[in-house]
């Protein structure tokens, strides 16, 4: 009966765990929350609607009653984890055949009701450079990556423009909103981690790759 115990214990002890690998990326790119846009007005609008999608990504705002711009534009670090097999979307209206497959989106619709700023063309102007940064990441991880728009119709700044994706949220216009989004898919045999990183003036996202201890 001891050494049955013991012959357990050593099982176990012997299982292998998981983890991020600390700083070592598959891949990894930034952006200046500074140079969205030439003209410093609409560059501040676009700047605070990618980091307020980005604090309802983390959960720190949950609704425009929760915003506290103060604090939305304090530098920052974040990461979520996808299993293998496990969906991201950028937002919660989704084609058909990605249904019942998320399990992580931002949280947002970058409306007004959401506390999202308009530069006097539409709300949520901006989030589109955010979701254009994460899909080349994604990219050039090896991720399975579906951005079924373009945002060919304009310039991202320091984004290549094939990786562009053309981000919207119409509550009356569903199949157009499931198709102006973005989705990524954990391929990869063993869990990924997207790490966000803000430090008050430069947007990096990268993503690293669990391993087996």
């Amino acid at each position: 009966m001891f050494s049955t115990i013991i012959l357990v214990l050593s099982l176990v002890s012997n299982l292998p765990s998981i983890e991020f690998g600390g700083d070592s990326y598959m891949a990894s790119h930034k952006m200046s929350l500074e140079n969205r846009y030439e003209n410093a007005y609409v560059n501040d609008v676009f700047k605070d609607n990618i980091l307020l999608t980005l604090r309802y990504l983390e959960g720190s705002v949950s609704g425009a009653d929760k915003i506290s711009w103060e604090d939305v534009q304090k530098p920052f670090k974040y990461e979520f984890s996808l299993k293998p097999g496990q969906i991201f979307a950028f937002h919660d209206t989704i084609l058909p055949e990605y249904a019942g497959s998320i399990v992580k989106t931002t949280n947002a619709h970058f409306n007004y009701q959401d506390g999202f700023k308009s530069d006097g063309y539409l709300y949520g102007d901006g989030v589109c450079h955010l979701a254009s940064l994460i899909y080349w990441v994604a990219k050039d991880a090896g991720l399975e990556v579906v951005s079924p728009v373009n945002h060919n119709f304009a310039d991202v700044p320091e984004v290549p423009k094939e990786y562009g994706v053309s981000i919207s949220f119409r509550p009356n216009e569903v199949y157009r909103s499931a198709l102006q989004n973005l989705y990524i898919t954990n391929n990869k045999e063993m869990p990924i981690s997207f790490v966000f990183e803000y430090d008050g003036e430069d947007l990096n996202i990268a993503v690293k790759e669990a391993k087996l201890m």
